[in-house]
Protein backbone atom coordinates (compact mmCIF):
# COMPACT_ATOMS: atom_id res chain seq x y z
CA UNK A 1 0.00 0.00 0.00
CA UNK A 2 1.24 3.43 -1.11
CA UNK A 3 1.86 5.96 1.97
CA UNK A 4 -0.82 8.26 0.72
CA UNK A 5 -3.16 5.57 1.10
CA UNK A 6 -2.44 5.00 4.93
CA UNK A 7 -4.56 7.04 7.17
CA UNK A 8 -3.11 10.34 7.61
CA UNK A 9 -2.12 9.89 11.47
CA UNK A 10 0.46 7.14 10.26
CA UNK A 11 2.19 9.15 7.35
CA UNK A 12 5.78 10.25 8.11
CA UNK A 13 5.22 13.56 7.32
CA UNK A 14 1.77 14.17 8.54
CA UNK A 15 3.10 13.08 12.10
CA UNK A 16 6.15 15.43 11.73
CA UNK A 17 4.03 18.57 10.68
CA UNK A 18 1.41 17.88 13.83
CA UNK A 19 3.98 15.90 16.31
CA UNK A 20 7.31 17.40 15.17
CA UNK A 21 10.44 15.59 14.21
CA UNK A 22 11.46 13.97 17.45
CA UNK A 23 8.03 11.86 17.41
CA UNK A 24 8.79 10.06 14.50
CA UNK A 25 11.40 6.93 14.37
CA UNK A 26 14.73 6.87 12.15
CA UNK A 27 13.13 4.62 9.48
CA UNK A 28 10.22 7.60 9.20
CA UNK A 29 12.58 10.19 9.06
CA UNK A 30 14.78 8.93 6.37
CA UNK A 31 11.73 8.27 4.57
CA UNK A 32 10.74 11.37 4.42
CA UNK A 33 14.15 11.98 2.81
CA UNK A 34 14.12 9.32 0.16
CA UNK A 35 10.31 10.38 -0.64
CA UNK A 36 9.52 7.34 -2.71
CA UNK A 37 10.32 3.62 -2.24
CA UNK A 38 10.90 1.21 -5.19
CA UNK A 39 8.55 -1.38 -6.68
CA UNK A 40 6.76 -3.57 -3.97
CA UNK A 41 7.88 -1.20 -1.16
CA UNK A 42 6.70 2.19 0.21
CA UNK A 43 9.31 4.63 1.07
CA UNK A 44 9.06 3.69 4.42
CA UNK A 45 9.68 -0.36 4.11
CA UNK A 46 12.45 1.22 1.99
CA UNK A 47 13.98 3.08 5.07
CA UNK A 48 13.23 0.13 7.48
CA UNK A 49 15.29 -2.31 5.14
CA UNK A 50 17.91 0.72 4.70
CA UNK A 51 18.43 0.93 8.85
CA UNK A 52 18.61 -2.58 9.00
CA UNK A 53 20.71 -3.12 6.12
CA UNK A 54 23.67 -1.03 7.29
CA UNK A 55 22.93 -1.15 11.03
CA UNK A 56 22.07 2.36 12.42
CA UNK A 57 21.41 5.96 10.50
CA UNK A 58 25.29 7.03 11.13
CA UNK A 59 26.86 4.03 9.44
CA UNK A 60 24.54 4.80 6.54
CA UNK A 61 25.42 8.29 6.73
CA UNK A 62 28.91 7.12 6.70
CA UNK A 63 28.93 4.93 3.79
CA UNK A 64 30.72 5.96 0.61
CA UNK A 65 29.20 6.72 -2.68
CA UNK A 66 29.69 3.29 -5.00
CA UNK A 67 28.04 1.63 -1.04
CA UNK A 68 24.98 3.97 -1.34
CA UNK A 69 24.34 3.91 -4.60
CA UNK A 70 24.97 0.19 -5.08
CA UNK A 71 21.19 0.00 -2.89
CA UNK A 72 18.35 -0.45 -5.57
CA UNK A 73 16.16 2.65 -5.59
CA UNK A 74 19.32 5.21 -4.43
CA UNK A 75 21.40 6.64 -6.58
CA UNK A 76 23.97 9.80 -7.14
CA UNK A 77 20.71 12.03 -6.95
CA UNK A 78 20.19 10.74 -3.26
CA UNK A 79 23.96 10.77 -2.30
CA UNK A 80 24.14 14.17 -3.11
CA UNK A 81 21.12 15.25 -1.58
CA UNK A 82 21.97 13.30 1.97
CA UNK A 83 25.66 15.05 1.97
CA UNK A 84 23.98 18.40 1.66
CA UNK A 85 21.84 17.65 4.50
CA UNK A 86 25.10 16.32 6.85
CA UNK A 87 27.24 19.37 5.85
CA UNK A 88 24.22 21.74 6.27
CA UNK A 89 23.90 20.20 9.55
CA UNK A 90 27.48 20.21 10.65
CA UNK A 91 27.46 24.05 9.37
CA UNK A 92 24.79 25.25 11.52
CA UNK A 93 26.24 23.12 14.57
CA UNK A 94 29.56 24.45 13.67
CA UNK A 95 28.64 27.97 13.78
CA UNK A 96 26.34 27.27 16.84
CA UNK A 97 29.58 25.91 18.70
CA UNK A 98 31.48 29.28 18.16
CA UNK A 99 28.82 31.80 19.17
CA UNK A 100 28.91 30.45 22.62
CA UNK A 101 31.11 29.83 25.40
CA UNK A 102 32.31 26.50 24.87
CA UNK A 103 31.74 25.63 28.74
CA UNK A 104 28.53 27.41 29.07
CA UNK A 105 27.42 25.08 26.53
CA UNK A 106 28.75 21.79 26.34
CA UNK A 107 25.95 19.99 24.41
CA UNK A 108 26.77 22.33 21.21
CA UNK A 109 30.61 20.83 20.84
CA UNK A 110 29.34 17.31 21.68
CA UNK A 111 26.96 17.45 19.05
CA UNK A 112 29.17 18.77 16.37
CA UNK A 113 31.70 16.57 17.26
CA UNK A 114 29.57 13.68 16.89
CA UNK A 115 28.20 14.14 13.32
CA UNK A 116 31.87 15.24 12.60
CA UNK A 117 33.34 11.96 13.99
CA UNK A 118 31.21 9.08 14.24
CA UNK A 119 30.35 9.01 10.38
CA UNK A 120 34.53 8.60 9.91
CA UNK A 121 35.97 4.86 8.94
CA UNK A 122 39.38 5.46 10.12
CA UNK A 123 40.80 6.82 13.56
CA UNK A 124 40.97 10.45 13.14
CA UNK A 125 42.14 13.06 16.30
CA UNK A 126 40.98 16.92 15.93
CA UNK A 127 41.17 19.59 18.99
CA UNK A 128 38.99 22.47 18.89
CA UNK A 129 40.93 25.50 19.62
CA UNK A 130 39.20 28.34 22.24
CA UNK A 131 40.23 31.95 23.61
CA UNK A 132 41.02 32.94 26.79
CA UNK A 133 36.64 33.25 26.71
CA UNK A 134 36.20 29.37 25.81
CA UNK A 135 35.37 31.07 22.37
CA UNK A 136 36.03 28.54 19.50
CA UNK A 137 39.08 29.79 17.32
CA UNK A 138 39.17 26.90 14.84
CA UNK A 139 38.66 23.37 14.76
CA UNK A 140 41.03 21.00 13.04
CA UNK A 141 41.50 17.62 12.28
CA UNK A 142 45.57 16.74 13.29
CA UNK A 143 46.21 13.24 12.74
CA UNK A 144 44.18 10.52 11.68
CA UNK A 145 44.86 6.27 11.41
CA UNK A 146 43.49 3.26 10.61
CA UNK A 147 40.56 1.71 11.55
CA UNK A 148 41.66 1.17 15.31
CA UNK A 149 44.13 3.45 16.19
CA UNK A 150 46.71 6.81 14.98
CA UNK A 151 49.39 8.11 16.22
CA UNK A 152 49.15 11.78 18.08
CA UNK A 153 52.34 13.30 18.68
CA UNK A 154 51.89 16.46 21.77
CA UNK A 155 54.43 18.69 19.50
CA UNK A 156 51.98 19.23 16.64
CA UNK A 157 49.30 19.55 18.89
CA UNK A 158 51.58 22.39 20.59
CA UNK A 159 52.54 23.83 17.83
CA UNK A 160 49.16 24.24 16.42
CA UNK A 161 47.72 25.96 19.72
CA UNK A 162 50.47 28.45 20.03
CA UNK A 163 49.80 29.49 15.86
CA UNK A 164 46.05 29.82 17.11
CA UNK A 165 47.53 32.06 20.12
CA UNK A 166 44.32 28.96 22.21
CA UNK A 167 44.17 29.47 25.48
CA UNK A 168 42.65 26.06 25.72
CA UNK A 169 41.33 23.61 23.68
CA UNK A 170 38.85 20.22 23.84
CA UNK A 171 40.47 17.18 22.65
CA UNK A 172 38.47 14.64 20.25
CA UNK A 173 39.27 11.47 18.54
CA UNK A 174 36.61 8.47 16.93
CA UNK A 175 36.07 4.74 18.17
CA UNK A 176 35.14 3.31 14.50
CA UNK A 177 34.91 0.27 15.63
CA UNK A 178 33.34 0.17 19.29
CA UNK A 179 32.02 2.08 21.70
CA UNK A 180 32.37 5.44 22.90
CA UNK A 181 34.49 4.19 25.63
CA UNK A 182 37.96 5.84 27.00
CA UNK A 183 40.67 3.10 26.99
CA UNK A 184 43.94 3.31 29.24
CA UNK A 185 46.10 4.65 26.22
CA UNK A 186 43.59 7.68 25.72
CA UNK A 187 43.70 8.40 28.97
CA UNK A 188 47.66 8.38 29.28
CA UNK A 189 48.02 10.25 25.82
CA UNK A 190 45.33 12.65 27.56
CA UNK A 191 47.74 13.09 30.51
CA UNK A 192 50.61 13.58 28.03
CA UNK A 193 49.13 16.50 26.28
CA UNK A 194 47.90 18.44 29.13
CA UNK A 195 51.70 17.98 30.79
CA UNK A 196 52.80 19.38 27.06
CA UNK A 197 50.48 21.70 27.11
CA UNK A 198 50.88 23.61 30.07
CA UNK A 199 53.84 24.47 29.57
CA UNK A 200 53.36 26.79 27.63
CA UNK A 201 49.91 27.81 29.49
CA UNK A 202 47.06 26.17 27.47
CA UNK A 203 44.33 24.27 29.60
CA UNK A 204 42.94 21.15 28.19
CA UNK A 205 39.60 21.47 29.29
CA UNK A 206 37.62 17.70 27.84
CA UNK A 207 38.30 15.47 25.70
CA UNK A 208 35.89 13.98 23.77
CA UNK A 209 35.42 9.75 22.45
CA UNK A 210 33.02 9.03 20.04
CA UNK A 211 31.47 6.01 18.83
CA UNK A 212 28.38 3.81 18.11
CA UNK A 213 26.56 7.41 17.81
CA UNK A 214 27.48 9.11 21.52
CA UNK A 215 30.18 10.77 22.69
CA UNK A 216 31.75 10.41 26.25
CA UNK A 217 33.56 13.29 27.79
CA UNK A 218 36.83 12.90 29.95
CA UNK A 219 35.83 15.64 32.38
CA UNK A 220 32.52 14.46 33.03
CA UNK A 221 34.28 10.96 33.65
CA UNK A 222 36.33 12.84 36.24
CA UNK A 223 39.09 11.56 34.23
CA UNK A 224 41.23 15.45 33.48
Amino acid sequence: MAIRDWPEDDRPREKLLRRGAQALSDAELLAIFLRTGVSGKSAVDMARDLVHQFGSLTRLFAAGRGEFCAVHGLGDAKYAQLQAVLEMARRALGESMRQTDALASPDAVRDYLRLALAGQSHEVFCVVFLDTQNRVLAVEELFRGTLTQTSVYPREVVKRALAHNAAALILAHNHPSGAAEPSRADENLTQALKAALALVDVTVLDHFVVGNGNAVSFAERGLL
